[in-house]
């Protein structure tokens, strides 16, 4: 593979990769709503082409929910499998967009070259570094140096319904010796990094149901037990003092983080202040012993996401509601078992709530925490890669979100995910007047190049 030569073809043709990904950017893929179904759809004809356009045996492949892209550099099926997704979140609140969210707008901000879309950054953008850099690969080499398969979805934003099914149904075709997967971040602007950790998530919906009817706060108030209260109760006992989650048996599973990654989170250049800062809070909370960093990517969490009942309108209405409803998730690290942990939670809750109340839980399905080997060939491969490209160490972070497709990838294809980004902190993903930075997509797209040229060599 000419490597030199393919760099410099991405160079030449920045204009030009730029334009596709405006072009990209302009469909409505929101997969929240089914009045984009057809956007959808037609995002997904218009990756068919550009894949079928650079030499990929492309095709469009039907689900229960938004189809499939998937495609092969070879007849049959790839050793490295590429997975991104079309879709993005809604655009709500439109009233705070500088722009229209589906009209992309290359600009200026704080120096730097932006394109500020709807999915730039989550996940077109990355996925596009990708796909240009096969394209670059192909002009120069006329052909890859490893045999590459593509699976984008249509669903990620809605928890991937059709996906399972999916890979199961395809595995023969889709199971490949490693993943890639671009639809994380830098370290900062400088400095590439390689996610090493993702913890696993659980969700929960309660609803509480108490009196059988909402009652006059001045007829009842004080004799009866209000559902927000018990509620309140339940939710707050739900950590102890010392922020640990207070759950029988919540930590089984969770394993202490290895010298050598806790070695290579303090090397990062991390501002705890800063971070805080930039949110509006000058203190931390959660586990006192642990470091912030160990907090975010190596512990596992119980958070509150959301408590309502009775009237939440403008103006006052003094009442005692009947029902009072929360939603909670975890973020689960270590071997952490998602069900055994829905199961002593559920019972903890029954055995707290008063006599005559009634409680339910809605069923959302989890996932475990998934961790790499710092020793992968693959990702020493990455980690070299990256460092030569942005002329800057590599470094390995933890993440702490999830990305429930690695575990898919790992349960159902027996394959481990390379995760590599090059989202910045500040592209608002999921938000109004979300970005990508030019120089991320530019050289987002020239490490894949080195990525896939250190790989096959």
């Amino acid at each position: 593979m000419k490597l030199e030569e393919t760099l410099n073809r991405l160079d030449q043709t920045q204009n030009e990769s730029l334009s596709r990904l405006s072009e990209l950017l302009k469909f409505k893929s929101v997969s929240t709503n089914s009045k984009y179904k057809p956007d959808c759809i037609e995002t997904a004809k218009w990756l068919v082409a550009e894949l079928n356009d650079i030499g990929f045996n492309s095709s469009l492949r039907e689900t229960t929910g938004n189809p499939m892209v998937v495609a092969h550099s070879n007849k049959s099926k790839g050793n490295f499998l590429f997975y991104g997704h079309y879709d993005v979140q809604p655009i709500d609140p439109i009233e705070e967009w500088k722009n229209d969210p589906f009209k992309p707008d290359v600009k200026t901000i704080s120096g730097e070259k932006v394109i500020v879309a709807r999915g730039a950054s989550d996940d077109k953008g990355q996925l596009m570094t990708f796909i240009e850099a096969c394209r670059a690969i192909k002009y120069v080499n006329n052909s890859l140096p490893i045999n590459i398969s593509i699976l984008l979805e249509g669903e990620e934003e809605t928890s991937s319904p059709s996906l399972v099914p999916f890979l199961k149904k395809n595995i023969d075709e889709l199971k490949c010796n490693y993943a890639f997967v671009c639809d994380t971040g830098m370290w900062d602007k400088k400095t590439p990094s390689i996610t090493c950790s993702l913890r696993g998530m659980l969700s929960e919906e309660i609803s509480i149901k108490g009196p059988n009817r909402d009652l006059h706060s001045g007829i009842y108030g004080g004799a009866v037990n209000n559902p927000l209260k018990v509620m309140s109760k339940l939710l707050a006992n739900l950590h102890d003092e010392n922020g640990k989650v207070n759950i029988p048996n919540f930590y089984n599973g969770v394993e202490t983080v290895s010298n050598e990654l806790k070695n290579e989170w303090e090397k990062l250049t991390f501002s705890e202040e800063k971070f805080l800062n930039k949110i509006g809070l000058s203190k931390s909370s959660g586990e006192k012993e642990y470091s912030l960093l160990q907090k975010l990517w190596g512990r596992p969490t119980c958070e509150i996401n959301g408590m309502w009942g009775g009237y939440i309108e403008e103006g006052l209405k003094t009442v005692i509601p009947s029902k009072a409803f929360a939603k909670i998730s975890f973020r689960l690290v270590g071997d952490q078992d998602p069900e055994d942990i829905r199961l002593n939670f559920r019972k903890k809750l029954r055995n707290e709530i008063p006599e005559d109340f009634e409680i339910k839980f809605s069923d959302h399905k989890g996932s475990k925490a998934t961790q790499f080997p710092l020793n992968d060939q693959v990702i020493n491969k990455a980690k070299k890669a990256l460092s030569d490209e942005w002329n800057s160490n590599t470094v390995f972070e933890g993440g702490g979100g999830s990305i429930p497709i690695v575990q898919h990838f790992k349960n159902i294809l027996e394959m481990d995910t390379l995760l590599v980004g090059f989202a910045q902190d500040d592209d608002n993903i999921h938000s109004p007047n979300e970005k990508y930075n030019l120089n991320s997509f530019y050289k987002g797209a020239r490490s894949w190049v080195r990525i896939i040229y250190e790989i096959s060599e």
